[in-house]
């Protein structure tokens, strides 16, 4: 034996449980380091895309009709750009992490959360708010986030899992939304496939860091603002089981019109497919009159208008119509951008539809109810509805009333559309058999 080999065998080596530990300090230290990033990288997106749809504001401010030209361009050129450069950015981001987190070891799957495609995520979905496009800054940031903690992970060695997918997408949510507890509940009804101990701790943890990195920097706000006002029994007696139809059957048909348009499978898809630049420029075209028809109100994310209505005022009731059809031309052009947050605007646009029979201090609490139907609807996430509700607009008290709209949202929606939305597009993300890892059976 050599010298050099007994010196070796003289050192101490680590045993399984010495290494499961180190393992495990790695995954916590990795976890904390991706969530204060996802944090910070949610405030930056939110400060870009805020300054965006601004510029857009003041460009119409000064030239009416310059929306007909440069909308309809833009969505042309980042279709394109989409297309050729990062395909796996398109759509809301959502999907693309649930498919990722199916198959954590899929090498198919790993361009769907690489830094390449969160940062082209943000930069397009920017893009889009200038232009006027009716998207969220929530499911980019989903897929943002997922990237950063995915990358993290490995600059630390440590083995990717579901849990890790899930815990970065959670946390972008809670950063986007300023909502920690929905940014768990998502994870367990949205991205989760198998929702283990281990991986709730993780989530919890990634969550709350990424939230309270985000709400130190800017503050404690609530999203929406509070909202103030009670409804009687009797109020809610009507007007839960009314908004949870409405917004259900029309959250649904959302979803529906989506998957037929752009879904695996879907009955008009390979027409889309075929002109997919002459696509985005009608749809670009519909979001530009659609927004200088109804004053503005139906362009980007639709905060203003929606907080408007939640403190009890009043805007044009074509609203809700208008910002329905300009999300879905937006997200059936084939560009980056969410849905979150526009369907919260269209679910208030419906439920202000409902305020007329009531008292005017109830107005806001009905518009609530709205966005809680048509969300559920669209998402099928009862509890994630209401969490953020709850969370962004301080209205605890209001809770019953928007589990009993959320419950019937819910069941309205799967009358019109059977398959939820964000895992049915997940399907377009799945990887191919030849990449999955050898002796993988699905």
């Amino acid at each position: 034996m050599s010298r050099l080999s007994r010196i070796l065998d003289a050192i101490p080596r680590p045993d399984a449980g010495d290494l499961f530990q180190m393992q495990d300090w790695h995954r916590r230290l990795a976890t904390l380091v991706g969530a204060l990033l996802i944090g910070l990288m949610a405030l930056v997106f939110t400060y870009a895309g805020d300054s965006a749809q601004h510029l857009f504001e003041q460009l119409v401010e000064r030239y009416r009709w310059a929306p007909l030209v440069l909308t309809p361009a833009l969505f042309v050129a980042i279709v394109m750009v989409t297309r050729k450069l990062a395909p796996e950015t398109r759509g809301s981001g959502i999907p693309q992490v649930i498919a990722a987190a199916r198959e954590p070891d899929a090498k198919g799957t790993a361009p769907l959360v690489s830094l390449k495609a969160g940062l082209a995520k943000i930069a397009l979905t920017v893009a889009a708010m200038f232009g006027g496009a009716s998207v969220g800054r929530e499911g980019p940031t989903v897929q943002l986030g997922a990237a950063i903690m995915v990358q993290i992970h490995r600059l630390f060695g440590v083995r990717l899992t579901s849990g890790v997918y899930i815990a970065g997408g959670a946390a972008g949510v809670a950063a986007a939304f300023n909502t920690p507890l929905a940014g768990i509940s998502f994870a367990i009804e949205e991205l989760a496939v198998a929702y283990e101990q281990r991986i709730a701790v993780l989530v919890m943890g990634a969550v709350m860091i990424s939230g309270l990195t985000a709400q130190g920097l800017a503050g404690n706000y609530v999203y929406f603002g509070h909202v103030g006002g009670h409804l009687p029994i009797t109020t809610v007696l009507i007007v839960a089981p009314v908004a949870g139809i409405l917004g259900g059957v029309l959250g649904g048909l959302f979803a529906r019109l989506m998957l037929a348009l752009r879904g695996p499978g879907g009955k008009w898809r390979g027409a889309l497919e075929r002109k997919p630049l002459l696509v985005a420029f009608i749809c670009g075209l519909v979001v530009a009159v659609l927004g200088i028809a109804s004053n503005g109100a139906s362009w980007g994310t639709g905060y203003e208008p929606t907080k408007a209505l939640l403190e009890g005022g009043a805007i044009d009731p074509l609203f809700g119509p208008a910002k329905f059809v300009a999300a879905l031309a937006t997200a059936v052009s084939g560009m980056p951008g969410g849905i979150f947050a526009p369907s919260l605007a269209v679910g208030a646009g419906f439920g202000s539809l409902l305020t007329w029979p009531f008292d005017a201090d109830q107005a806001g609490a009905i518009v609530l109810l709205g966005m809680a139907g048509y969300f559920v609807g669209v998402v099928r996430a009862p509890l994630t509805a209401v969490i953020i509700l709850s969370e962004a607009t301080g209205s605890t008290g209001a809770i019953l009333p928007l589990f009993a709209t959320a419950l019937i949202g819910d069941w309205a929606s799967t009358m019109v559309c059977r398959k939820r939305l964000y895992h049915a597009l997940a399907e377009d993300f799945a990887a191919p058999p030849e990449s999955r890892p050898s002796g993988d059976v699905k």
